[in-house]
């Protein structure tokens, strides 16, 4: 006999996320789930595979999970989905929301302005050394956020969308 599928504690959330949109939508994930480009794009085939989400086209790139060619694929909960929310208890360890008074918030509302920031900029205002200050860009970006870079080499400008 098959085991039953034991969904992960990001899997809920992420159910249970979607089951609570107005579209049914698992992406774009709130940054307090994680890191989506290792856990959650980990955690969806099996979700795919027991019918829990299904892949859909989508426009909004932020919406989409893969892409084949040009097009985008997103994830919408089915019934199925929406029953394991319901049945399932409440997630236990989703990463929590950055607090409002961090470097790592006071870094996003700073690429948040127009003019976004110069490392530099970050360097001062952080503290940290400029490799931890990529990495903390980095770190953004794996949690979803879409992070560009302008200018040129040694004044480069680095902007996150509000």
């Amino acid at each position: 006999m098959a085991q039953p599928f034991k969904l992960t504690d990001l899997q809920l959330a992420l159910l249970t996320i979607a089951a609570e949109s107005s579209d049914g939508s698992l992406l774009p994930a709130p940054e307090h789930v994680g890191d989506l480009d290792a856990g959650i794009q980990n955690a969806i085939p099996p979700l795919i595979k027991h019918a829990l989400v299904t892949e859909t086209l989508v426009t909004d790139t932020n919406a989409s999970w893969r892409q084949n060619g040009n097009s985008y694929f997103g994830l919408l909960i089915t019934s199925a989905g929406r029953v394991t929310v319901a049945e399932a208890p409440v997630p236990k360890t989703v990463v929590p929301a950055a607090r409002a008074d961090s470097k790592i918030a006071t870094v996003a509302q700073l690429l948040r302005r127009d003019a976004g920031a110069s490392l530099d900029e970050l360097v001062q205002v952080t503290g940290w050394l400029p490799h931890t200050t990529r990495a903390a860009l980095t770190g953004l970006r794996k949690k979803g956020h879409a992070i560009t870079r302008s200018g040129e080499t040694g004044a480069f400008r680095y902007h996150m969308a509000a």
